[in-house]
């Protein structure tokens, strides 16, 4: 089996001693960097399955450097943060994190939470089947390829966070049906829902300003009001 490799990032050197040696004992491969220079620097000279990275850093901070991690890879970001309020989680998820966790955390929490991204990563990366019509659905211009993780609209490839792809492929699976945004997070993330709502609205409105011509007057991903979200017309 490939061993596994995650990025520490984080300026408080007792943080990623600590993380490195709760994840090492889990069997990965650890990379370590301070800042979020350094953190771009082992992303363009190694394979990354998944980042851990504090949003306040020197040189080049967490938000900036995920940012700039977004423009070509897909792999997971697990944000960490003193800031815990519902705004910065918002911001941390709206420019491409997958999941934001408060500081001081346990790092039993932060191992379980890897893991599940984990799991999901490479199930839509390297587990899918590699043929099939089944594994492509079609929206009109919007095809989405389960086998290949990729999305694209009118010819145009579209790139999704891992967590948004997993949104945009539960409603395609269930087209026409509208989905709850409690359904949409117990499916998609592994805490209980309790007010995760806006965590789902933030990514519904990532997901359509990258999917939709007009994200205010949605094509594919429609609001039913009240209850939740769907997406319809596969031709």
């Amino acid at each position: 089996m490939i061993q596994e490799t995650i990025l520490l990032v984080d300026d408080e050197k007792e943080i990623v001693e600590l993380l490195d040696i709760y994840f090492r004992n889990e069997g990965y491969r650890l990379l370590k960097a301070f800042d979020g220079v350094e953190a771009l620097k082992h992303l363009r000279e190694e394979t990354v399955d998944l980042v851990i990275m504090d949003v306040m850093m020197p040189r080049l901070d967490g938000i900036a450097a995920c940012m700039k991690i977004r423009e070509e890879k897909n792999m997971p970001i697990i944000m960490l943060s003193a800031k815990n309020t519902d705004m910065d989680k918002i911001l941390g998820l709206s420019i491409g994190a997958d999941d934001y966790v408060g500081k001081p955390f346990n790092p039993l929490e932060i191992v379980a939470r890897a893991k599940s991204q984990l799991r999901r990563y490479h199930r839509f990366n390297k587990d899918a089947p590699a043929r099939g019509s089944e594994n492509e659905l079609i929206f009109e211009d919007l095809v989405i390829d389960i086998a290949k993780h990729e999305v694209s609209v009118d010819n145009r490839k579209v790139k999704l966070t891992p967590r948004e792809f997993s949104i945009l492929e539960l409603l395609a699976k269930h087209q026409g049906q509208v989905l709850s945004m409690e359904q949409i997070y117990t499916n998609i993330w592994p805490d209980p829902f309790l007010d995760g709502g806006n965590t789902v609205m933030v990514h519904i409105r990532n997901i359509r300003e990258k999917i939709e011509l007009d994200p205010k007057h949605p094509r594919y991903i429609q609001t039913v009001w009240g209850i939740g979200y769907k997406l319809d017309g596969p031709s």
